[in-house]
């Protein structure tokens, strides 16, 4: 393993590329820190300290920013309005024939998809900034915090022309973030926009840890990371299993020369859905929250009784529906994705285009319905593993009063693992090519 490493360093393409991409990731955690113009950056430290942690949806960006939409940085929004946007335009292939045209032109359309998936970045940047300096100037950033005089005062000056210059640097802040993951894409190693996102909740891991040290003991953060070393393996384990279905293709005579003949297989991942359905999830779950938010009552007056229920049961992670709503959103967002995403019938007309055809099944329909059999059966498992997953942040918070960005559960986890097994699978890649022993066995 160590010699792998050192043959990593020793070898002038990849140590060039490693070096870029650390290089672009120091910058990208430097910008998490600069404050956006107007930011009255001490009330934001001060707010900051006497936060216990945020809930719902702003858990989620601040998760995915590395800690900077609290920070209010002018890389505040992080790389959440590119995910957004990608999710939506993959989504859009199935009600927009000319989207799904596009991604079946190969290359071209999907550089096209790319170029729309660029501007729609930018629009939801615009709405997202907005909405963020919004709350900030309400005093609602930081609810545990709501009544201190510091934590209404966040924006030093709440002009027109101080507003429209905040929300201009936090949108150019979320351009130059994917930019900078395009640039590691093209010039580095790995994905770029993953490898941002796996450094922002990465280095989320030491303040969360130590918190819990803070609050429970040192024997509470051994125990933690016992079992996230356990989690971790686990996920790791069901994150590489996959049902492998068999293919077959006929031998053909094109000319002189013979294609096809050939053995290979369909893997079918148990986890195909990803992290999707944990964000969908989250997001969803908070939307009562955010209704029962602009329906506070007057001071003095009591509030309604469904504002009362829903902040009772279905804002804070420990409440037994809470966590019973969000396991059920999270298998039925995982069929959701998965059907969108693997169309059986697809892929049994490419195969019969080619030749293929599984043993003892016949080409065409009944193909198209074995896969969906296989595929529904297989996705039980899995979304009932990102069910589990997903509630292990809210456990942590009822056993050790972590915040729900826990960092062994939740999506955190999954990409944690997910990210760092494709970029090693790269850095393989890139050894064997060389003729190297690469770092996988």
């Amino acid at each position: 393993m160590f010699g792998a490493i050192m043959r990593i360093f020793r070898t002038p393409d990849l140590r060039r590329k490693i070096g870029f991409t650390l290089g672009i990731i120091a910058l990208f955690r430097l910008g998490s820190f600069i404050p956006t113009p107007f930011i009255d950056y001490v009330n934001v430290q001060t707010c900051l300290g006497q936060n216990s942690g945020t809930t719902g949806l702003y858990d989620l960006v601040n998760l995915f920013s590395g800690g900077a939409l609290l920070q209010l940085s002018i890389f505040a929004l992080g790389i959440m309005p590119y995910i957004t946007a990608s999710i939506i335009v993959q989504l859009l292939r199935v009600v927009i024939p000319h989207f799904d045209t596009l991604y079946k032109e190969g290359q071209a359309g999907q550089a096209k998809l790319t170029q729309y998936t660029r501007y729609l970045t930018i629009g939801l940047a615009i709405l997202q900034s907005t909405t963020l300096i919004t709350v900030a100037r309400s005093g609602a950033l930081f609810p545990s915090s709501t009544g201190t005089p510091e934590c209404s005062q966040l924006i030093s000056n709440d002009s027109w022309y101080a507003i429209l210059l905040m929300v201009i640097t936090m949108t150019a802040g979320t351009g130059l973030i994917m930019w900078m993951g395009e640039l590691i894409t093209e010039r580095g190693i790995g994905n770029g926009m993953s490898l941002l996102i796996f450094i922002s909740i990465a280095a989320q891991f030491p303040t969360a840890l130590w918190g819990i040290q803070v609050a429970k003991g040192f024997e509470a953060f051994l125990l933690v990371l016992v079992i996230g070393l356990i989690i971790m393996t686990l996920v790791v384990f069901v994150e590489q299993s996959q049902r492998r279905v068999p293919v077959q293709y006929a031998k053909r005579m094109v000319g002189r020369r013979t294609y096809g003949g050939n053995n290979t297989y369909i893997p079918i991942k148990v986890n195909m859905a990803g992290v999707i359905p944990v964000i969908f999830a989250s997001s969803l779950l908070y939307l009562p929250a955010l209704v029962a938010q602009f329906n506070q009552p007057q001071p003095g007056e009591a509030p309604a009784a469904w504002v009362s229920w829903i902040t009772d049961n279905l804002r804070s992670g420990d409440s037994a529906l809470y966590m019973l709503v969000y396991f059920l959103l999270n298998i039925g967002f995982t069929y959701f994705y998965v059907a969108i995403t693997f169309n059986p019938e697809e892929v049994a007309d490419n195969m019969k285009k080619y030749g293929g055809f599984i043993p003892g099944i016949r080409a065409g329909r009944p193909t198209a319905e074995y896969l969906d059999y296989v595929l529904t059966r297989i996705t039980l498992p899995g979304s009932l593993y990102l069910g589990i997953v997903a509630l292990i942040p809210l456990f942590a918070l009822s056993w050790f009063g972590a915040n729900q960005n826990f960092p062994f559960g939740g999506a955190s986890i999954l990409i944690i693992v997910g990210v760092g097994l494709e970029t090693v699978k790269q850095i393989d890649a890139q050894l064997q090519q060389r003729h190297y022993e690469g770092l996988l066995r």
